[in-house]
């Protein structure tokens, strides 16, 4: 298996090579020549497999250059900090199951694949005697969990870009909190596309990458990506385990991915492309809802920082979704002139129209897409309290909000869980009078001093700040 840019200017390259690119030398994105294929018959024998050991044989589909034992190894070791189910599934009523994905160290569905990658890279790095500082970009939730999977790593040091003012006190706390050496926290004075601006800038000039040595774990990064699709093909298994073995092959269900960024959604994408039945991928917005005018319109318009409203589903608060791009390149016929004119289009004009293609979005890709609000999404976690008992964070209510206009009869509707609740403590107040109560680990994390350089939006600041602070 080998890797090519969505731009295509970047030789086929393998997996491990594109795990410490990050962004393609020419400012494309990383994508398979070919999504691999599996077959029904194959899906029943993955049934009784935990969690660790999927991830092993969907991952070595991807990284056909990484030996299957040390693999399971690293997926063995990634999943530790997880209850043994490491992804429940929970029926909320009215059709719709919760995907448990916020059961890892920091609390967020992205541990789910940052804690392999904390594995990986450190393998990769140590195979070639390397070292790799990681300039990234959150908006809440990412940060944290590449953070927590790579702390104290000998041959990684993180770079961390966060909007000053745009995330929780718990998001905050969790990541200003590290005192490890190689965690360096950075607050830019501007919103989360501002941060994921200046991180492209960086990867963008192959000669300072070059001699920082710079690597990428937002989801650009498709390692990322990969480590998702995993939980995609698990949902399918679990809730296909109800049902008789005849009836098995083809039985299609759909997912609704609360989403900012597109990576989330882009994993299901892949996992649909690679053979698990999904019928639908729900998209949900909230108010920075890009991503939805796109799939309703054909038209993606991404707004200024001006225009990026802040909201109670922070981690969504993204205007330009980084991974679309490889969406696009699909879409396109995998043609890799076609993208660069449409991101030429964008610079040009701040718009790509595809509004021709806009009627294959549900027919041929099976994606469609809502948007929700504060005031939906207080509702919907009221609801869902009032109805079950249970707390979902305000992102996990933008999905519920949106999968209940999608449900299908006799189809099941898988919502990806985003967060725990705790992590939005002022939102869940606000919407079921209940003040969370926290652990008292939680609780020392949210006393604790808090350590981060406050930044201008300005490249040259960071720039400086990098090679400063860059391991050699």
């Amino acid at each position: 298996m080998l890797y090519i840019s969505t731009r295509g200017g970047m030789q086929p390259q393998p997996f491990s090579e594109t795990l410490l690119e990050g962004l393609a030398p020419d400012g494309g994105l990383a994508v398979p020549e070919q999504l691999p294929q599996v077959d029904a018959q194959t899906l029943e024998r993955w049934r009784a497999l935990t969690y660790p050991q999927l991830a092993t044989e969907v991952l070595s589909l991807f990284a056909t250059d990484i030996p299957r034992e040390d693999l399971a190894r690293m997926t063995a070791a990634a999943y530790t900090d997880f209850p043994d189910a490491v992804v429940p599934l929970r029926s909320i009523g009215g059709g719709l199951t919760l995907v448990g994905l916020s059961e890892g160290p920091t609390l967020a569905f992205k541990d789910m694949a940052m804690q392999f990658l904390g594995q990986v890279l450190e393998y990769v790095l140590e195979k070639k005697d390397r070292v790799l500082n990681i300039v990234g970009a959150t908006s809440g939730d990412t940060g944290s969990a590449a953070e927590h999977a790579l702390r104290g790593k000998e041959r990684v040091s993180v770079f961390m870009l966060s909007p000053q003012g745009r995330m929780s006190s718990f998001q905050r706390a969790q990541m200003y909190s590290l005192q490890d050496e190689n965690v360096h926290n950075i607050a830019v004075d501007g919103v989360f596309d501002d941060c994921q601006n200046l991180v492209k800038k960086l990867a963008g000039d192959l000669e300072f990458k070059r001699a920082q040595n710079l690597g990428a774990v937002n989801s650009i990064n498709l390692g990322r990506i990969a480590a998702q699709v995993v939980y995609y093909f698990w949902a399918w298994l679990r809730v296909t385990d109800a049902v008789e073995p005849e009836f098995r092959p083809g039985f299609e269900v759909s997912f609704t991915v609360p989403s900012g960024n597109f990576g989330n959604i882009l994993s299901g994408f892949f996992a649909k492309g690679m053979g698990v039945p999904i019928r639908r991928l729900v998209l949900a917005a909230n108010e920075n809802n890009v991503l939805d005018e796109f799939f309703r319109t054909g038209i993606y318009r991404p707004r200024s920082a001006a225009d990026t409203h802040a909201t109670s589903s922070p981690s969504m608060d993204i205007s330009k979704a980084s991974n679309l791009e490889r969406f696009i390149f699909d879409l396109v016929g995998r043609d890799a002139a076609r993208v660069v004119q449409a991101w030429d289009a964008l610079d040009a004009v701040g718009t790509i129209d595809f509004s021709a293609e806009q009627p294959r979005f549900e027919s041929e890709f099976g994606i469609v897409s809502g948007t929700s609000t504060h005031a939906d999404r207080l509702a919907t976690i009221r609801s869902v309290y009032e109805e079950t008992g249970e707390v979902i964070d305000p992102h996990t209510a933008d999905g519920v909000k949106v999968a209940r206009e999608h449900v299908e009869a006799e189809v099941p509707m898988l919502v990806l869980e985003t967060a725990r609740p705790e992590k939005f403590a002022e939102t869940i107040t606000e919407a079921i009078g209940v003040e969370l109560e926290f652990s008292p680990e939680l609780r020392e994390m949210m006393d604790a001093p808090q350590r981060v350089t406050e930044m201008a939006d300005d490249e040259q600041a960071l720039r400086a700040f990098v090679a400063e602070h860059a391991l050699r």
